[in-house]
């Protein structure tokens, strides 16, 4: 057996601080090149986004919800609704309501594939998490969608919001332990009182999942079956604590 060459027996330290510079320039000659453009206006961009700082004013953002769903409240505390029978997570939280002109970037996304809009949107969840959080979860899962669904459209929304998430707060993502078993019909194609029976029994946690605290990630929130459910089979998996992060909070009917 031949010797291992000099080489291979040193160890090269990496330079973080270094390697954070590396990237700052980079991202600096980046936006130099191709400054960002606001998706909604056109006007220039800020903070390296695609958002203004007029159309990011004009965000809906949640300023009083509900502790426990992310309902919106005129003030802060526990919804009847919750009251009556609390929901299987923990609590949720969303950044704007469903609403102009937010509705119409979440349209963009889901159904133009337009997956620019995840990074900003994930960017301004993460934001709005970054200075929330009490403690962060163990793992981020977003809402899988089931395979057939995923080879029509190609990406998982969920996904694509839960990358920057994850990234700026530094937590794990997890999108293969948890897996949706059946194509359900889309939610917001029922009726309320369909939709729990609709997404019933459509999740499974696979082996080697063991986190205890879970933060589950996804677009829209409206009734919050979906949530519901998926929060429901993670707590029979042994999940502990779970949050939902949503990037809009919709209102049924509205």
């Amino acid at each position: 057996m031949s010797k291992p060459t000099e080489y291979n027996r040193f160890v090269f330290p990496v330079n973080h601080s270094a390697l954070s510079k590396v990237n700052r320039w980079l991202r600096s000659g980046q936006e130099w090149l191709f400054p960002p453009v606001c998706t909604l206006c056109g006007s220039q961009g800020e903070k390296g986004r695609d958002l203004c700082r007029g159309c990011a004013g004009d965000l809906p953002v949640v300023e009083v919800a509900c502790l426990r769903c992310g309902a919106p409240l005129p003030m802060v505390g526990v919804c009847g609704r919750c009251q009556r029978r609390p929901p299987a997570f923990d609590r949720a939280e969303a950044i704007c309501h469903y609403r102009p002109p937010l509705d119409a970037l979440i349209k963009r996304l889901k159904f133009n594939g337009d997956l620019h809009l995840a990074r900003l949107l994930g960017e301004l969840m993460a934001d709005r998490l970054n200075g929330s959080l009490s403690m962060l979860p163990d793992v981020i899962v977003p809402v899988p969608l089931h395979i057939k669904r995923l080879r029509e459209r190609g990406f998982n929304q969920a996904l694509e919001l839960a990358r920057p998430i994850a990234r700026r707060l530094g937590v794990a993502l997890d999108w293969r332990h948890v897996v949706r078993l059946r194509a359900t019909e889309p939610q917001s194609d029922l009726p309320a009182k369909q939709r729990s029976r609709n997404i019933r029994g459509a999740f499974a946690v696979e082996q080697g999942f063991t986190a205890g605290r879970v933060a589950i990630v996804d677009d829209v929130m409206t009734t919050g079956h979906t949530a519901n459910e998926l929060a429901a089979t993670l707590r029979r998996a042994g999940v502990v604590d779970i949050s939902v992060w949503v990037c809009a909070r919709a209102v049924f009917g509205r």
